[in-house]
């Protein structure tokens, strides 16, 4: 398998190297033994037995194919969160989507302890202009209650023509009345360098989106510009990316990294396949400061590249602590152009420490001014009395752009009208002043000390 399409999750990556001896902290369990072979081809004598039974006796005629893609679909549905069949056009577009290109809303979408979740939305489209944030909880699309929905139909219900709307009901801690967002779509283009400008004394600054099969390209040049605009240090901004390859972020610690420092390890089901990622050190760039900003939309590959940093002692992360997506997907194409997609492994910090609904907590905590205040939560059941419940309408936004994704975006061709940068200068927000006053001081102690 071509490392390209083993992608981290929300989507994202997976192995080619030989396995080191064992993994650090973690061990096998005898559980993990897989099951004998009779009992194997019981269980599925059993399931031939119920095809069987329901293509003889059911009321309408049953198109087979249907009934196997259903049945993969629970199967892999029932795995944990992030594992799913694909049919071959969602497989097509996850493929294009490693490209950079994508449709929907500008969602990246997980099922958290059954609920449909936004694990963050992506920096300029429109459901981040509309006000959608991660940990939002879309209890209704267009009306409909997402009560036990997949994770295919959620992306199916919000995706659509471009210039058609779709209306996310959501449900946000804290707040007293569910809120509905509509959503124009549209197909845009989101680069994954965001931004690149030098934003005070001499602090470059880097807004990174998304790890595709570029970034590292592009994170050189905007370096390179930075560079001979006079930076003398970075501020590299991870809030509210979901990750993406993890050849990415494997490639972009390693611009941060001197030679044979641990990136990430893999652990997976057998000792055999765990790995461990080192850096290079042929494209290092350690001659100025480093800050990493996070938050709690920054997950997966975004995850890696903040605990490299982090343990490694490369620099300073600040903000919030981050999702907790610690977990490797690997996509399988099936014969017939479908393919499955599915938990082969998880992914450890520099310093052994699995991040799997934890996260990586910064080094220096400052939470976003404009989400401080929380309120109680609503209870465990935040469908009850939903029918009745009286949501808020938030405007729709004027901006139109998408991206819907299924933990790894399902993404189409970009719109040339509606492609342009949303934003000419970074926000400024209590976050990103921290970040460069912290900078400013760094540099007035090392130049005390030199």
């Amino acid at each position: 398998m071509i490392r390209k399409y083993l992608l981290l999750l929300v989507v994202l990556g997976t192995i080619l190297f030989t396995a080191p001896g064992a993994m650090i902290g973690l061990e096998k369990s005898a559980a993990e033994k897989p099951e004998s072979p009779e009992k194997l081809y019981n269980q599925v004598e059993l399931f031939a037995d119920a095809v069987s039974i329901i293509r003889n006796e059911y009321v309408d005629a049953v198109d087979s194919k249907k009934l196997i893609y259903g049945a993969m679909q629970g199967m892999l549905g029932s795995l944990d969160d992030y594992s799913q069949f694909m049919d071959p056009d969602e497989y097509n577009e996850i493929r294009v989507e490693t490209k950079g290109e994508f449709g929907g809303i500008g969602v990246e979408i997980s099922l958290k302890d059954g609920i449909l979740t936004v694990i963050t939305p992506m920096v300029g489209t429109p459901a981040y202009l509309g006000g959608v944030r991660a940990g939002d909880k879309i209890v209704k699309i267009d009306g409909k209650v997402t009560k036990n929905i997949t994770l295919n139909d959620a992306v199916k219900q919000m995706r659509g023509k471009p210039g058609t709307i779709v209306t996310l009901t959501i449900w946000r801690e804290g707040l007293p009345n569910i809120l509905d967002i509509p959503i124009k779509r549209d197909m845009i283009k989101i680069n994954s360098v965001k931004r690149a400008d030098i934003i005070a004394d001499k602090i470059g600054y880097i807004k990174l989106i998304e790890f595709q099969e570029n970034t590292p390209r592009d994170l050189d040049a905007a370096i390179k510009k930075l560079k001979a605009s006079g930076m003398k240090s970075l501020i590299l901004d991870l809030r509210n990316n979901p990750g993406g390859l993890l050849d990415g972020a494997i490639d972009v610690s390693e611009r941060f990294l001197a030679k044979d420092e641990l990136i990430v390890s893999i652990r997976s089901r057998t000792q055999d396949r765990d790995v461990l990622f080192k850096s290079s050190g042929k494209t290092a760039h350690t001659d100025f400061p480093l800050i990493l900003i996070v938050n709690e939309g920054s997950a997966s590959a975004s995850e890696i590249v903040a605990g490299a940093i982090k343990d490694n002692k490369r620099g300073i992360v600040l903000g919030m602590k981050t999702y907790g997506k610690a977990s490797v997907q690997t996509v399988i194409p099936l014969k017939d152009g479908s393919a499955l997609r599915f938990t082969t492994a998880y992914y450890l910090t520099p310093s052994g420490k699995l991040i799997k609904d934890d996260g990586i907590v910064p080094d220096v905590i400052i939470e976003r001014m404009e989400s401080a205040a929380k309120g109680k939560d609503k209870g465990p059941d935040i469908f009850e009395g939903l029918e009745e419940a009286e949501p808020r309408t938030v405007p729709p936004t004027g901006r139109i752009g998408v991206r819907v994704k299924d933990d790894n975006s399902m993404k189409d061709k970009p719109s040339e009208k509606t492609s342009k940068p949303v934003v000419t200068a970074p926000e400024m927000d209590n976050q990103l002043e921290a970040a460069v006053n912290l900078m400013k001081a760094i540099s007035i102690y090392d130049m005390k000390k030199s």
